[in-house]
């Protein structure tokens, strides 16, 4: 078998976080191989063209979360990241003709409430100062390195950190405990009255869940609505120019002028272990890389069942891995229009409104019930839509005058009572998701020119996403933290890089910049 020049470390997968563990790593001197499966980089934060001119993000879609400090120390607007802010964030049509729009905001945000609730247009300022004061003291924890179980010496100043955030919070620590841990639904009912703005809220507590917001773990997510400011500001979400794929080609440029070797379509069919020590790795044709050290980016069950031989797999790792939860019921829906759906906005042009997120969920009820029916293994009768238009913003996605739909869908499970996810049944599920939306913007079914659709088995197939599951895993608080997925593992040299680990999914680059701290220190 053809060998390769020895690495100090090669990095299994070419997605943000995988990127982001690379460039740390070969800016700190050492030499690096990314190797990605896909002629594409990016993992699920890529762009595709999928139809002539339309440059889809068919996966992630929006950003907020990635940390600045990536951006800064990897000079990724040098590289070409521009972040492109969304105002409005939020558009929720009712069934009776009337809509909410939320935004940055303040007054504005009260007026639109106060057309539902004056007492909760009073409450969502308060709402969200709590929420942010929260986020503003967690967030440093949540994204920095957790302490090892059972602690060790070189733990006690992350453990000291947590008892000093405990004092801090003070009268406020209880309610940081119920959002890490509770669910979303009693916070809201106890927040506010207004189906419009709980549902709206609701939403994006269980966007990539397999869970309804009544559900403990869901509160945690409420959250994520004021952290992170790569969007410009405190909890503004944005576009990333050009689609999702730019924080991939900033990352890439930041990674070659590091000296990072990347290889696309390169597989890996094994991981290398010689004595309970990483030797590198073996391609699907044969190839065989050396390297002092691999870090994997995808996700534990991946990582440790497919790529390492059974003999090999430390005991005391089979028990860990079992207790993973990867229960996904997300779908998504990429869609090319002709025109702009006919929402009605009354006084707000469309392609104003249209910016953020539009919500398909007018109760609370709506959402339960549609997670109901997966919960038998059924796909809703009546989902949740999340849909995003990015062309709204960025004109360099679709031909002009032309538009893109993206449809982030609860709840389509992954395993399915009655057979498997035929293609007969995707159809007819985003027939069924079109005829919902339908009822808001009657015009959507003449107005399409292209459709994707990306069921659980899907996502599991394309981006290599165990049971569809875009977290790498549930994030219920017993997989997060020191209980998630460490970077460093009982096999020498073996490492994890991605959303397996803490601080977990989502667009953050938090798992890769922790994981190479991890590298150069072992």
């Amino acid at each position: 078998m053809p060998r390769s020049t020895q690495y100090d470390c090669v990095i299994i997968g070419g997605g943000h976080n995988g990127l982001v563990c690379a460039a740390y790593l070969a800016r700190a001197g050492r030499k690096v191989c990314v190797l990605e499966r896909r002629a594409i980089l990016g993992g699920c934060a890529s762009t595709e063209e999928l139809w002539p001119g339309f440059r889809v993000s068919p996966a992630a879609y929006v950003i907020s979360l990635f940390l600045p400090r990536i951006t800064s120390d990897l000079k990724l607007k040098d590289n070409g990241l521009v972040v492109l802010p969304r105002n409005p964030s939020s558009f929720t049509p009712l069934p009776d003709g009337r809509h909410l729009l939320l935004g940055p905001d303040t007054a504005k945000n009260q007026a639109e409430i106060g057309k539902f609730s004056a007492k909760d247009a009073q409450q969502y300022p308060k709402y969200e100062a709590m929420l942010t004061r929260l986020a503003h003291e967690i967030e440093p924890l949540l994204m920095s390195p957790p302490p090892h179980l059972p602690p060790r010496l070189r733990d006690i100043p992350k453990l000291w950190g947590y008892m000093r955030l405990v004092k801090k919070l003070g009268p406020a620590f209880p309610d940081a405990v119920e959002l890490l841990t509770g669910a979303a639904t009693p916070i809201l009912h106890r927040w506010f009255e207004s189906e419009a703005l709980k549902a709206t809220l609701a939403t994006d507590a269980i966007i990539g869940a397999f869970a309804s917001p009544s559900m403990p773990g869901t509160a945690y997510v409420l959250l994520h609505h004021v952290m992170g400011e790569a969007g410009g500001a405190r909890g503004v979400w944005g576009y990333v120019k050009g689609g999702m794929g730019g924080l991939a080609d900033a990352l890439e440029r930041s990674c070659l002028q590091f000296g990072v070797t990347i290889r696309r379509e390169a597989a890996v069919k094994q991981i290398n272990i010689h004595n309970s020590q990483t030797s590198g790795v073996t391609l699907e044709t044969g190839e065989v890389i050396d390297a002092r050290g691999v870090a994997s980016s995808l996700d534990a069950n991946v990582t440790f069942r497919m790529f390492i031989e059974a003999r090999s797999l430390p005991e005391e790792m089979t028990a860990p891995l079992d207790r993973i939860d990867y229960s996904s019921a997300s779908c998504k829906i990429n869609l090319a229009l002709d025109a702009l759906p006919d929402f009605n906005t009354n006084e707000i042009p469309r392609e104003i409104a249209l910016r953020g997120t539009t919500h398909i969920a007018p109760t609370l009820e709506h959402i339960e019930r549609a997670y109901d029916d997966a919960k038998y293994g059924e796909p809703s009768r009546e989902p949740v839509l999340e849909i995003t238009m990015p062309t709204t913003v960025d004109s360099t996605l679709a031909p002009p005058g032309k538009h893109l739909m993206s449809m982030f869908v609860q709840y389509a499970p992954y395993k399915l009572r009655d057979g498997e996810w035929t293609e007969a049944k995707k159809d007819a599920f985003a027939d069924r998701c079109i005829d919902l939306l339908a009822r808001y913007a009657p015009n959507i079914r003449n107005i399409i020119l292209h459709r994707q659709v990306l069921t659980p088995v899907d996502l599991e197939r394309v981006y290599g996403l165990t049971g569809g599951n875009i977290f790498q895993g549930a994030m219920h608080l017993h997989q997060l933290g020191p209980l998630r997925q460490g970077y460093t593992t009982p096999i020498r040299g073996l490492f994890m890089c991605g959303a397996a680990t803490h601080p977990g999914g989502g667009v953050m680059g938090a798992c890769g910049l922790n994981a190479a701290g991890a590298i150069l220190k072992a």
